[in-house]
């Protein structure tokens, strides 16, 4: 008994990050060794991330809530910086995703579209109202639905009423907000057992098959997130702090970017992102605002693949493109990025919008789609895995000029 107890304090108190490591190669072996028990294990990996995902909702509303509820008057959470970054990276995402589509322009091989169900906007005006309308969701459909935009609005709108209430009213968010905390901390540590599940499923089904047929635009969209990760983020966060980034930059990377490269959702990784910017001893007051809102507009990732996916297609029809309408692109990318959800997959259905800028039939960009839900085993997890570690950067980067 004594012996159990040990092995489960170890585990408890043992390095998180090593211990994904393990569960990544665990997932990998036991792929190549049995398709069908490797799959098996797939139960591990839909625990995790719906653990994730029912937690995250509840632990956005409660922090941003009683973070602003409890906030001392006159302390700022020095949002604007961050806001700000949150935008200028996202466009200079998209702007480098059309330089990329330039210098080394891919061809698809168009295949029949998806047979889901889809409904992508027709227009940046539908984008925009989607996004007002799930400002002014039902807070308890908004939590049911995982519908950020709506949490965010709400938590923002009590913690604001309740921020001038009693002292014992305020104690009682903040306890309520610790309980929520202890929570998340045990669900983390549960993300070894979780990737290994997903690692071992996701390779038993696709191994590496799916991916040779579209390896270009793979290594386009690919290359172009490691640029921004690694080129294009450090220069936006060095100019910020006026020092070396690098160090930031890879535990960013290394303890948020490799769970949400294997979650898939933005949304999932909220408690990750949360939990490590308490290890940087970042500002609460700040980040429980900054992380949740990073998750729903600051997509880099997503405005990457909206624009490499759309001038694939431009390439592939034989159309030209000028100047102009490259940047025209890059900003409409941007803000449709802005308002893509923060799950798996969320960017895709918003490739239609930005091919109707060159007047492509929704029946060719959903084709376009459909091979990003074929390549989407790497893109998606790229995709997100830049998308959620960027939100740390960029707070840690605006807290440490701070």
């Amino acid at each position: 008994m004594q012996s159990n107890s040990g092995i489960i304090a170890k585990y408890a108190n043992g390095n998180l990050v090593l211990q994904i490591f393990v569960g990544i190669i665990l997932g990998v072996v036991v792929a190549m060794v049995s398709k069908d028990l490797a799959m098996s294990f797939s139960i591990l990996g839909t625990l995790f991330v719906g653990a994730l995902k029912a937690i995250a909702p509840i632990l956005v509303f409660v922090l941003v809530a009683t973070a602003i509820a409890t906030k001392e008057v006159g302390v700022q959470t020095g949002m604007k910086p961050i806001v700000i970054l949150y935008l200028i990276g996202t466009f200079l995402a998209a702007l480098i995703a059309v330089l990329a589509s330039y210098f080394f322009p891919v061809e698809l091989v168009l295949i029949e579209a998806s047979q889901k169900a889809l409904t992508p906007p027709d227009s940046v005006i539908d984008v925009l109202k989607t996004v007002l309308f799930n400002m002014v969701d039902n807070p308890v459909n908004a939590l049911q639905t995982g519908n950020f935009i709506g949490i965010l609005v709400w938590a923002i709108a009590i913690g604001f009423a309740m921020h001038y209430s009693a002292e014992e009213t305020k104690k009682v968010f903040f306890d309520i907000s610790t309980g929520i905390t202890k929570i998340v901390k045990f669900i983390i540590k549960l993300a070894p057992f979780g990737i290994f599940g997903l690692v071992a499923n996701t390779f038993a089904q696709t191994g590496f098959a799916a991916l040779l047929s579209y390896s270009k635009l793979l290594l386009v969209l690919v290359g172009t997130m490691l640029f921004i990760a690694l080129i294009v983020n450090p220069i936006i966060v060095f100019i910020k702090t006026k020092s070396n980034p690098y160090p930031l930059v890879f535990t960013c990377l290394r303890e948020s970017g490799i769970t949400a490269f294997f979650t898939r959702s933005s949304a999932a990784n909220i408690p990750v992102n949360l939990d490590l910017c308490k290890k940087l001893n970042l500002n609460e007051d700040t980040y429980s605002i900054s992380i949740p809102l990073g998750a729903t507009t600051n997509m880099a990732g997503a405005a990457v693949t909206i624009t490499v996916l759309t001038l694939a297609t431009v390439h592939t029809l034989g159309m030209s493109v000028d100047i102009g309408t490259a940047l025209l692109l890059s900003v409409i990318s941007a803000l449709a990025a802005c308002g893509a959800s923060g799950v798996a997959g969320g960017s895709l259905l918003l490739i239609p919008l930005a091919c109707s800028l060159f007047g492509i039939s929704n029946d060719i960009a959903l084709q376009v789609v459909a091979i990003g839900f074929v390549i989407g085993v790497v893109q998606d997890s790229m995709e997100t895995a830049l998308n959620s570690s960027t939100d740390v950067l960029f707070t840690a980067a605006c807290h440490q000029k701070n």
